[in-house]
């Protein structure tokens, strides 16, 4: 029998994972990649006998690949808070699916496993921009301002190393970096090698760029910002998208960067006091996905750029 361990590269993806190898530590291959790989199951081999755990990535995105490894004779075990789509059933499928723009996988994982490794669930909730839920967890658990910025900032760097077009725009690949992790019981004592501080480095510089970006209002309750075609910006896209959003939580947010082809990859954010209407947004062009909270565009052709904006327009007024 051979298991295979798959998970989005981010932050909820990669805490939700180590939760579950603290509680049950078996050796696994792992399959993993920047925040936008998400078709992810079809890279997976396993058959008859093995064991496939499905960690942040859609299932709607990899129906074909799941329903192939079910026919294959792996079980697979699915937790995530994605679109879902239909679920099939079958014998060989257990699902642990909640699409509530409240929840990420990492909070998923805490439940089934009954707060286990509830730090690392709050590292995963943290980075996946579930602020307020996740102080409120950290403050039933007793822990203090200085743990709770520590737990917050350990999650923001986790999710920002995965934002990127392309390796080359990574500090580190998510599987690098969640053998980092990996084994660690306590984040607020996990040991790094340097690589978390050059990602908060990074990070930060990033930051300074993109504070001299112009953004522009589409409407009453949106806002849109162009960045231009360079590394930093097509890290901090999702990044920016949600500052954005908590800095006008009653607009909706794009942020657009240049591709390879001369189109557009988009995040998109729904207004905070509104959770809602950023999936549907997306799913109107080709590659567009996501939750109901923040979703994104895989390729925009530039021709419905202006398509775009009218959407964005009305799709929070």
């Amino acid at each position: 029998m051979t298991r295979y361990d798959v998970c989005n590269g981010d932050a909820d993806g990669m805490c939700a994972l180590q939760q579950l190898r603290l509680a049950e530590p078996v050796a696994a291959e792992l399959v993993t990649g920047r925040k936008r790989e998400i078709a992810l199951l079809e890279r997976v081999a396993a058959g008859a006998g093995d064991v496939v755990t499905v960690l942040d990535i859609s299932l709607a995105a990899n129906r074909a690949a799941l329903l192939s490894l079910l026919e294959r004779g792996a079980e697979v075990v699915y937790y995530d808070h994605h679109h879902a789509g239909d679920v099939p059933c079958h014998p060989r499928l257990r699902t642990y699916i909640d699409t509530r723009p409240d929840i990420c996988t990492s909070l998923i994982v805490d439940t089934a496993l009954q707060g286990a490794h509830r730090r690392w669930a709050l590292v995963g909730a943290y980075g996946d921009g579930l602020v307020d839920g996740a102080e409120r967890i950290a403050a039933a658990q007793g822990l203090g301002r200085a743990q709770r910025h520590a737990l917050r900032g350990l999650g923001e760097d986790l999710n920002y190393n995965a934002y990127g077009d392309s390796d080359d725009d990574l500090v580190a690949h998510p599987a690098r970096l969640f053998a980092l992790l990996r084994g660690q019981r306590d984040p607020l004592a996990l040991a790094d090698d340097g690589t978390l501080a050059r990602i908060r480095a990074t990070r930060l510089a990033d930051h300074a760029l993109a504070r001299d970006q112009r953004v522009d209002r589409i409407g009453e309750r949106a806002l849109a910002c162009l960045l231009p075609d360079a590394a930093w910006a097509r890290r901090i896209r999702g990044t920016l998208a949600h500052d954005l959003a908590q800095r006008e939580p009653e607009r909706g947010c794009a942020v657009l960067t240049p591709d390879a082809r001369g189109d557009f990859v988009v995040s998109v954010r729904a207004p905070l006091a509104a959770r809602r209407g950023a999936d549907a947004l997306c799913r109107r062009f080709p590659g567009g996905d996501g939750r109901a909270g923040a979703a994104g565009i895989d390729h925009l052709p530039r021709e419905r750029l202006d398509e775009f904006l009218a959407a964005l327009r009305d799709a929070f007024a």
